[in-house]
């Protein structure tokens, strides 16, 4: 058997579907956030404004996180030494867990090297802990969730559509009254922009004596008064029993943690293979968290800041006659439907306008769907946004972009 004849095949079936993805090479410039400079494959530079970023507040960029980085090397040197469970826990990891069940309002937090691996152990985890346990997945949840629920037996896991809390109750009523079960949803879907409906979600876990568990990922930093996130904003964060949330967006550093009662927290930490073998976050990036999450907690002002900015970028390309899909978050999606456009807008905005937005394809999202996702911070200006909007209506023209019921095509 030829191997390689098998990765080439699989190959040429993303690019002929035309949603094989290029990275762009790209250098951001500190402290000019959103601005960065993208390196073509000849070698020749051209400065970019970027409009994707998940760092979401520009907080990768704040002088308050990059200080709190370098003293941690200075301090401490690059490494932590290795997984946590041998020699790889430091004071530093110690006080961004702190940190963060202090920000959740519980009483433990548990950290890891990512979002992704935070979801994925946790919830396979769950299983472990609770024999028979039945999950309740919401039909858009993350992949990291649908791969740590896909531990389960099948019979062990339904999925409901998406915010669809008759659905819900409908599964959680036709389950065994006696066994173990768990609703897991998040908070800011980061695709469409919508919200799952919290307060009903609570309280039908409360009917049915569901566990909670909400993916915060898209919303922490952004939502509540301290930036805990929608449930902090809704008032039901004392109500989510356990909270999964990532450092590596609004927060602008890297990792993933979640933050539940010390039992719930130090069980996952006893059986998750995910923590037990993987190496800790080097002791810089747990120093720039810590110091982005207490930043973030004392300047509600960037919130408010960054919810105005996705509000004014909303109105303008809706004003342009643009197909901005409903979003009641600060994702700014618009639709193109066909994944050969998506990319060739994306890449004339970059090569001619200078406007970085990658191509949203399949899986990330259902064909038809394919779109350009927005994310606009507190540092995107008036100006960028003129820009955009005025690049945007010349591309909708010059690639031919068909218009199907207020929607392109």
């Amino acid at each position: 058997m030829d191997y390689r004849d098998a990765f080439r095949s699989a190959l040429e079936k993303v690019r002929a579907e035309g949603r094989y993805r290029v990275f762009a090479d790209l250098k951001r410039h500190r402290g000019e956030f959103p601005r960065a400079t993208w390196t073509r494959d000849d070698g020749t530079t051209q400065d970019v404004v970027v409009w994707c970023s998940n760092d979401y507040l520009g907080q990768g960029q704040n002088p308050v996180v990059l200080d709190a980085m370098k003293q941690a090397i200075e301090e401490a040197g690059a490494g932590s030494g290795g997984t946590r469970n041998i020699s790889g826990t430091t004071r530093y990891h110690v006080e961004l867990e702190a940190e963060l069940a202090d920000l959740h309002g519980k009483e433990a937090a548990l950290l890891f090297t990512s979002g992704y691996v935070s979801n994925e152990a946790s919830l396979s985890t769950l299983y472990k802990i609770l024999p028979g346990l039945i999950v309740f997945s919401d039909e858009l949840n993350h992949n990291s969730m649908i791969s740590g629920i896909r531990a389960g037996k099948r019979e062990q896991r339904h999925v409901f559509k998406h915010n669809d809390l008759e659905h819900l109750e409908q599964l959680l009523a036709a389950a065994p009254s006696d066994a173990p079960k768990l609703i897991a949803f998040e908070s800011v879907y980061s695709m469409d922009g919508d919200i799952a409906p919290m307060r009903e979600m609570v309280a039908l876990a409360k009917k049915y004596g569901a566990m909670t568990y909400l993916d915060e990922v898209h919303a922490v930093g952004m939502y509540g008064p301290r930036g805990a996130g929608v449930a902090e904003r809704d008032g039901v964060m004392d109500q989510i029993d356990i909270v999964e949330g990532t450092l590596g967006k609004a927060f602008g550093v890297m990792g993933g943690y979640i933050a539940a009662d010390a039992v719930i927290v130090d069980a996952i930490r006893s059986y998750a293979d995910g923590f037990i073998f993987t190496t800790s976050l080097p002791p810089a990036l747990a120093a720039g968290a810590a110091a982005s999450i207490r930043y973030l907690k004392d300047h509600n002002e960037i919130r408010v800041a960054h919810q105005e900015r996705a509000a004014t970028l909303k109105a303008r390309l809706t004003k342009a006659g643009l197909p901005v899909m409903p979003s009641v978050s600060h994702i700014v999606p618009v639709l193109v439907g066909d994944p050969v456009h998506c990319k060739m807008i994306s890449d004339i905005l970059l090569s001619d306008f200078g406007i970085y937005v990658q191509p949203i394809n399949y899986p990330t999202v259902p064909r038809g769907t394919e779109r350009l996702r927005f994310t606009p911070s507190p540092a995107h200006s008036d100006a960028m946004m003129d820009d955009l909007a005025h690049a945007l209506e010349t591309l909708w023209v010059h690639c031919n972009v068909k218009r199907v019921g207020g929607y392109a095509a």
